[in-house]
């Protein structure tokens, strides 16, 4: 029992379970014959619910500060004084003290739910920010390969080479000394497995061979333009590398494209 040895003061306790057996059972005696103290006990589970119910967001610093600052503020019912101390708040005054609680509690409840609604939809927004910049920036890409893969392909040296690589494979290059570039593109690549993707290069007359780029290890059609420009480049190679590419290459070619005899 509280101990102003008031049943009315139990029913916030008694609804968070957190009277001894002996004092809750006799706190059910009381509420079986109490209409106040039940339409309480409902309020304080309902209350409960909402606290257990809310997104969990970080309060401001001084939000517990702010509260009780302002509790102290609020006049009791019909008192005019300072509070008095908390011996003497018992009956309609005390009730009416824990309705303002419960209202505190539900405002603080709803508040916290609020908050965490106003931050999910803040992340949904970011995100779709995200999402279409994201998008925008890969049709600037792709507008931008598709242009350098036009410019090598109509240019009036461009030449074609083809060869079929290991594995039953077509591949074409198609270069450009005046766009000082090379595009590529086959069909009927195998898909890799393991993270594995298809690596390409340039070789020099020297053998001296450097990175070109990168294919997915799809299996799909992947015309590209390649990586740098093409230098004193005489062929393209093609070899399967591990996820990321090689600086060197780690596997035997698929095949080479020469492209100057």
């Amino acid at each position: 029992m509280n101990p102003t040895g008031d049943p009315h003061l139990d029913a916030g306790a008694y609804a968070l379970h957190a009277l001894p057996p002996a004092e809750e059972a006799a706190f059910e005696r009381h509420l079986a014959g109490c209409e106040a103290c039940r339409r309480e006990v409902e309020q304080f589970r309902e209350t409960a619910a909402l606290l257990g119910a809310a997104d969990l967001v970080q309060p401001p610093r001084d939000l517990r500060a702010r509260v009780l600052d302002g509790i102290t503020r609020v006049p009791q019912p019909g008192r005019t004084g300072p509070a008095p101390a908390p011996a003497a708040r018992r009956g309609p005054a005390a009730r009416g003290r824990r309705a303002l609680n419960l209202a505190l509690a539900a405002s603080l409840a709803a508040a916290v739910s609020l908050g965490g609604l106003a931050a999910w939809q803040f992340s949904r927004a970011e995100d779709a920010r995200d999402d279409a910049a994201r998008i925008r920036a890969q049709a600037v890409a792709a507008r931008s390969e598709a242009a350098a893969f036009d410019a090598v392909l109509t240019a009036p040296d461009a030449s074609l080479h083809t060869r079929t690589l290991t594995g039953g494979s077509t591949a074409a290059v198609v270069v450009s000394r005046s766009e000082g570039r090379a595009a590529f593109t086959a069909q009927r690549l195998p898909p890799l497995s393991g993270g594995h993707v298809y690596e390409l290069w340039y070789a020099a007359a020297s053998g001296d061979l450097r990175p070109a780029g990168l294919l997915p290890g799809t299996g799909r059609s992947a015309p590209r333009v390649l990586d740098g420009p093409l230098g004193d480049a005489v062929a393209v190679g093609v070899t399967v590398e591990p996820s990321g590419g090689s600086a060197q290459p780690t596997s035997t070619p698929l095949g080479i494209i020469p492209f100057d005899s």
